[in-house]
């Protein structure tokens, strides 16, 4: 259930085709090269451009984003493997449920767009796609907020768990040689 405080990366979704991949596979994706900074949002509000014919220029759909990796269109796109971008990386975002707003969030004058933070307050009032737009000191609360999210994103992360591994049992693993035998063997 959206929040008022969550954050919100509007983007844009190119094609109906890029709207079912996100409803029936659950992911959405992002080239690396024009991401925006922080892809940690809590959800996605995905804007709709003409190629949507009469459902285009609005938002009419959110989802709330449960990850991301980094992995190459190629790898996303299976049946494009000879795209000339399938090598480049791309953010994989994992997407909960598409969830429909109760009125969509309409474009008005906007007619471009690539990405844009907001907030889920902004995201509930809405009505049109300038009202997403975070004014005053607002926006030093969102950007503070964003900063924080980059930084523990660059935390490392592992929920694998502690065990004690005899250290020539994880030097075999890990495929490192034995410096200290090599060095005391004779010549």
């Amino acid at each position: 259930m959206l929040k008022s405080t969550d954050l919100i990366l509007v983007c844009l979704l190119p094609t109906p085709r890029d709207l079912e991949i996100a409803r029936l596979l659950g992911w959405y994706r992002i080239p690396l090269r024009t991401a925006p900074k922080v892809v940690a949002v809590d959800y996605l509000a995905f804007y709709q451009p003409s190629a949507f014919g009469e459902r285009g220029g609005q938002i009419e759909f959110i989802a709330q984003v449960h990850g991301h990796e980094l992995t190459t269109r190629g790898e996303l796109l299976k049946d494009e493997a000879d795209h000339p971008r399938a090598r480049e990386e791309y953010y994989k975002i994992q997407l909960g449920g598409l969830e429909k707003l109760k009125e969509p969030i309409r474009a008005e004058k906007w007619k471009r767009l690539t990405f844009l933070y907001s907030t889920g307050d902004y995201l509930l009032n809405a009505k049109l796609l300038n009202d997403l737009v975070v004014q005053n000191q607002e926006r030093e609360i969102l950007w503070k907020n964003l900063r924080e999210r980059a930084e523990n994103e660059q935390l490392y992360k592992t929920d694998l768990p502690e065990t004690a591994i005899p250290p020539e049992v994880l030097m075999a693993l890990l495929g490192i040689k034995d410096l200290q035998a090599d060095y005391d063997a004779p010549q």
